[in-house]
């Protein structure tokens, strides 16, 4: 079971806060009147207000006033904390779009801050949350793999990265089921040939999957079909020494038998070479 993400508490960027302004904060979100955040008044009254809009669950609301803060104060050390927990708002209000581009901002204009790993973090989760069923497009599904994976290089200890590694593992699978999608509609249309080229992507680039195992055994019927026997056999025999206990083999192994044919490896073919 994949662990919560430890990335949707903002009170771990509050911390960082000057303890006096902390005490300004708090006592200004307590007093119940919440005036209107776009008016010109003090940076810390803004950073207030938009705190206690997110308290709220106010979340785009919240977005728009930790902006607020930037527009009036940009210089001052709230606006670099706003610029990060509007991206926050915005993506609980599920408005992923705002979310991603506030913390590219952040991005860019503090790359040393040690709150930029989060960055990209919210930038990886506001494309994971769109990742769509196998049976659409997988553009979020891929962006959302890139933002993981540069969270990953550039910030390989953090704790977003631990997370980020778990997600991609179920994107990697999302990926391979689509692939294996794919295949198996060329191949119940006869178009043997575009069937491979898809169960062979799902072997090669997602070998870590639980796709793995259908695709050899498919690479084994698309293969017999084409006539490329040595192929099938190939298929079929890395599949039993890689998954020997698995329905796959058991299937693919009886396939071969009913041609009177044996799994076997062959050092020339592709599957010997990756495997």
């Amino acid at each position: 079971m994949i662990p919560p993400a430890p990335a949707r508490d903002p009170r771990r960027i509050a911390r960082r806060l000057p303890p006096i302004l902390l005490l300004v904060l708090s006592l200004l979100a307590c007093s119940g009147n919440r005036p209107d955040p776009y008016a010109d008044r003090p940076v810390e009254e803004l950073y207030a207000t938009a705190q206690d809009l997110l308290e709220r669950g106010e979340y785009r609301e919240a977005g728009r006033a930790f902006e607020e803060v930037e527009r009036q104060h940009p210089y001052s050390q709230w606006a670099v904390r706003s610029q990060l927990m509007a991206a926050y708002a915005y993506y609980e209000a599920n408005d992923y779009e705002e979310s991603i581009a506030a913390a590219r901002r952040f991005i860019d204009l503090h790359p040393g801050n040690p709150d930029t790993p989060y960055a990209y973090y919210l930038i990886g989760m506001s494309y994971y949350e769109r990742m769509s069923d196998i049976q659409r497009d997988q553009e979020m599904t891929e962006e959302a793999k890139k933002a993981f994976e540069e969270l990953i290089r550039r910030y390989p200890d953090s704790d977003y990265a631990r997370d980020a590694r778990l997600k991609i593992d179920l994107v990697q699978d999302h990926l391979a089921g689509k692939e294996m999608e794919i295949g198996r509609y060329y191949q119940k249309r006869g178009q043997y040939l575009a069937a491979v080229n898809r169960f062979r992507n799902v072997v090669e680039r997602y070998q870590t999957t639980s796709h793995v195992p259908e695709a050899l055994h498919r690479l084994t019927e698309c293969y017999l079909a084409l006539g490329v026997r040595a192929e099938a056999q190939n298929a079929a025999a890395v599949l039993g020494y890689n998954f020997p206990g698995s329905p796959w083999y058991e299937r693919a192994y009886a396939l071969l038998q009913g041609r009177k044919l044996e799994p076997a490896r062959s050092a020339g073919s592709w599957l010997g070479r990756l495997f």
